[in-house]
């Protein structure tokens, strides 16, 4: 069975110095559950998960196996970070249309001396072209969810009661890192990613808009679906990516269309912030997003991964 040289296959792609990051093994199905009142790893095969124990990415198999259908699958990690990636594609940065933006400003001053009032207005106009990349968007911009808003697979999304109901979701490819990484090359990134999930970066518009920073309209509770599984050996930058609204195709597209690919990503934030094991990434969203509604369920699919299916309901 494949899965019998796992320890020596995560030390081959861990170990400094060597290449070849999450693609150069098998893919591998991790899960992370409770069972009565333990909580552990696994991994997934089949219709069986194979008990795990030892440190985040550096697992052993205890010999224990139980049926899929009667543990409880978990948010996948309990990370001391959670990163997302704000216009990481370019059909979510830009309608697919021309457009000419016209902003006029007017500044109105006040001399309390003079007792006279002066109006200065200035005009500016910008375009934008189909599959342009704002120049702000051209390096990676990452922001910060809360760990607490993680939620996991068939769990529900809860719309808070002051949100106004203008919640909208998100579906995005989510990275996980297996060890910890500080100033990492872009050349060498990819060595410390364990693997990917699903997730859901879901987002209060009104509080996006109105407020300072995104604390609660990104982070608040349930905010942040993922799951139900991570899974190593994947083409992290070639998958398929959809989002199905009560079972209608919303979102569908590969990775490959992302900005700034899962490297450049990996390697950016880790000159700022050292990521340590267990650390998410959503890694942005692809297309337009629209409002969700108690009732509704949301069903995100990354190929080679699996479904994360959140039911929606009012808190």
């Amino acid at each position: 069975m494949r899965y019998q040289t796992l320890p020596i296959i995560l030390a081959l792609t861990w170990s400094a110095g060597l290449t070849g990051g999450i693609s150069s093994a098998d893919p591998v199905k991790y899960a992370r559950f409770q069972m009565g009142e333990k909580i552990a790893y696994g991994i997934v095969d089949g219709q069986q998960i194979q008990e795990l124990r030892g440190d985040f990415g550096a697992w052993q198999r205890t010999g224990e196996t139980h049926a899929l259908k009667q543990v409880t699958l978990l948010a996948p990690t309990e990370p001391r970070h959670v990163f997302a990636m704000a216009g990481n594609y370019k059909s979510h940065l830009s309608t697919g249309i021309e457009t000419t933006t016209i902003t006029t400003t007017t500044k109105v001053a006040f001399d309390p001396q003079a007792k006279t009032t002066s109006t200065t207005t200035n005009t500016t106009q910008t375009k934008s072209f189909p599959g342009d990349v704002p120049k702000k968007f051209q390096i990676p911009q990452p922001f910060l969810k809360t760990p607490s808003c993680l939620t996991a697979h068939e769990t529900n999304i809860l719309i808070p009661d002051d949100s106004q109901s203008v919640v909208h979701y998100e579906a995005e490819m989510v990275v996980v890192i297996g060890r910890e990484a500080k100033n990492v090359s872009k050349g060498a990134a990819l060595d410390y990613v364990l693997g990917v999930t699903c997730g859901n970066d879901v987002s209060a518009r009104t509080f996006q808009k109105g407020d300072v920073q995104w604390w609660r309209a990104k982070g608040s509770d349930t905010f942040g679906p993922c799951g139900p599984y991570i899974v190593s050996g994947l083409d992290v930058d070639n998958l398929r990516l959809r989002l199905r609204h009560n079972g209608q195709v919303v979102q569908d597209e590969m990775t490959s269309e992302m900005v700034h690919d899962v490297a450049t990503t990996v390697s950016f934030i880790s000159q700022h912030v050292t990521l340590q094991p267990g650390d998410l990434i959503f890694t942005g969203t692809p297309g337009t997003t629209s409002v969700i509604k108690p009732g509704d369920v949301i069903e995100v699919e990354l190929e080679g991964v699996g479904v994360l299916r959140n039911p929606v309901v009012a808190q």
